[in-house]
């Protein structure tokens, strides 16, 4: 671990080495988001990166004896204050070096390796303590085996590299939901970029439950939810619509094997599409047949209390008996529409439910028994 990290003063420029790494050209990035002098430099002659630089020069390889007094006389030359170096061996050597070479330049940022193994280490961390202490449910459907720590920790590795607001407690709440679950199609309202999509998918597959349709009309007007406070309109204005479906593509894709697939339309518009085709087609993941009937419901769109409503008439008479329906965000501080809707819901179907709790900000509810006859 470096001990001689130090703060830079903003007069003094950071130098990036090597500059064409990918972590390299993310803090190139970032240094210029928060308009912070930066430096490139690498030790090869024809760097394609060099021109992303506003000032770049050549270092010769750490192995060479040239390399002490190159850098001495570019910390010089630049007035360098510190150093992100995003290659392993180069940030040892460097760690173990610039107390001789420069003492007054230091390290900004810890050993690369440490930094990337750390997101593995706490996603086994956490599925060993969540198989340690399960998360018993009052379900009329007995439980399947519990997928292994292996693969609960690869799960949590996987959804953490999504961005989005699905976090570990609803993560493991999923996890046993999908346990307790009968065959069906899954569908969830609201994807955007995809994070307790994959999750989905992959429990979908673990557990054999069937195949995954995210519905998502991913316009920015379809953002709008008349929140209390107007914070989350505000941001959801600056938000990249038809970027999120493409996000929301490259982070699914890869995990498909022809049971992903979405709706790109209003979830009222998309309720009717399955209803009346059980399919969806499009030009990343082709042809996808369902079921028509819902085992796992998962409702997370416009949070505005017509919206929640809506979705759940368009959608939760297709949830079959033993089949979830959650309602995401049902504790949210900017709005109470998913809680009202939520509350109604255990109010009209409490004949049918046969368990329902909260964990983290959602309400999971599980209808253990068909509807009555009328």
């Amino acid at each position: 671990m470096n001990t001689s990290q130090k703060a830079i003063p903003p007069s003094q420029a950071i130098l990036i080495f090597p500059s064409c790494m990918p972590r390299a050209l993310e803090y190139l990035q970032k240094c210029q988001r928060e308009n912070i002098n930066v430096i490139g430099s690498s030790s090869l002659t024809h760097d394609v990166s060099r021109d992303k630089y506003p000032d770049w020069f050549y270092l010769p390889y750490i192995t060479d004896a040239a390399f002490p007094d190159a850098l001495r006389q570019a910390i010089a030359t630049f007035d360098i204050g510190g150093i992100y170096c995003p290659n392993p061996v180069a940030w040892d050597f460097l760690n173990l070096a610039l107390g001789e070479i420069a003492p007054h330049v230091s390290l900004v940022n810890e050993a690369p390796t440490d930094v990337e193994l750390s997101r593995y280490h706490l996603a086994q961390a956490t599925a060993r303590s969540w198989i340690s202490g399960p998360l018993f449910l009052a379900s009329e459907l007995p439980a399947k085996a519990s997928i292994s720590h292996m693969e609960l920790a690869s799960l949590f590795r996987h959804a953490d590299q999504i961005p989005g607001m699905c976090d570990h407690e609803k993560v493991f709440a999923l996890c046993e939901v999908a346990r307790h679950s009968v065959a069906g199609d899954i569908v969830e309202i609201g994807s955007w970029w995809g994070k307790s999509a994959f999750v989905l998918a992959r429990l979908a597959l673990c557990y054999d439950i069937g195949k995954l349709l995210c519905v998502d009309p991913w316009t920015s007007e379809n953002l709008v939810q008349n929140d209390e406070s107007g914070m989350v309109d505000r941001l959801s204005a600056q938000m990249d619509a038809d970027g999120a479906l493409a996000i929301f593509e490259m982070n699914l894709l890869p995990y498909n094997q022809k049971h992903i697939n979405y709706l790109r339309m209003p979830s009222t518009d998309a309720a009717r599409r399955y209803r009346d085709t059980h399919c969806a087609a499009t030009n990343t993941f082709g042809r996808t047949e369902y079921c028509g009937g819902i085992a796992i419901l998962h409702i997370d769109g416009n949070h505005a209390y017509d919206a929640v409503k809506a979705d759940v008439e368009s959608w939760a008479e297709h949830v079959v008996a033993g089949g979830w329906v959650i309602f995401d965000d049902y504790v949210w501080p900017y709005g109470d529409g998913p809680q009202r809707i939520g509350d109604d819901f255990l109010m009209q179907q409490q004949d049918r439910i046969g368990t329902a709790f909260v964990m983290g900000t959602a309400l999971f509810v599980q209808l253990a028994r068909p509807p009555r006859a009328s």
